[in-house]
């Protein structure tokens, strides 16, 4: 019997102090609150970029310097001799304009 007794004393839990383990999740909402912070602030300031470049392309686009008032630049026609001489550097290619290659 003494054994059991010896048993139940060392099973029996120790008293509960309130020195246990504490929960430290404390600083990692901190930190994922901070994390949150800073990626508002980058979207924030984004957005303003992002207005700023949507003003920038409306006013090219008033004011006539966009892409699209841009027209193709036409080949010239060249005369007899301006071809001759373009073939004779080689800046023209006959089979090619005639669709041979």
């Amino acid at each position: 019997m003494d054994e059991q007794k010896s048993q139940a004393k060392e099973e029996q839990p120790a008293e509960d102090t309130g020195e246990g383990d504490k929960f430290q999740s404390t600083p990692v909402i901190n930190s994922a609150n901070k994390a949150a912070e800073r990626l508002e602030q980058a979207n924030r300031k984004q957005e303003e970029l992002l207005k700023k470049q949507e003003e920038l392309m409306a006013r090219q686009a008033l004011g006539g310097r966009s892409a699209a008032g841009e027209g193709k630049e036409e080949k010239k026609e060249m005369t007899e001799k301006e071809y001759a001489k373009a073939l004779q550097r080689g800046e023209v290619n006959p089979l090619k304009e005639d669709g041979f290659i």
